[in-house]
């Protein structure tokens, strides 16, 4: 690994500190997001496993990695399109609700190319 993507991990993930890793809020499940070797770690509300942008995604990961993990959920996405659909659960905005994953990530990249400009 080089000294650019430990410190690209190390800033979007943060570092495991022993003593905090392992607890997680009351309410939250632990979820790995990336398809690189080294996933970044999210805590995410449980309530969000049930939104059907997010079993989408499970779906998706259960292609890409099978059903075997170790103790964490793996998503199988870009994290900052995991991060966009977040933000989006906890606006509770409606909209997402009844959102297809397929039109997520359009207006994720759509919305991601105009910041590019």
């Amino acid at each position: 690994m080089t000294a650019t993507r430990v410190i690209k991990k190390i800033l979007c993930c943060g570092l495991k500190n022993s003593s905090k890793f392992n607890q997680l809020p009351q309410g939250h499940v632990r979820v790995y997001v990336g398809k690189e070797e080294f996933p970044c770690k999210f805590e995410v509300e449980a309530n969000y496993l049930n939104h059907p942008l997010f079993e989408n995604l499970l779906q998706l990961s259960v292609e890409e990695f099978g059903y075997s993990y170790n103790g964490a959920l793996r998503i199988a996405c870009e994290i900052d399109l995991f991060k966009y659909l977040l933000d989006l659960l906890k606006s509770r905005n409606p909209v997402a609700h009844y959102m297809e994953l397929q039109d997520l990530i359009s207006k994720f990249y759509s919305i991601r190319k105009k910041g590019s400009q």
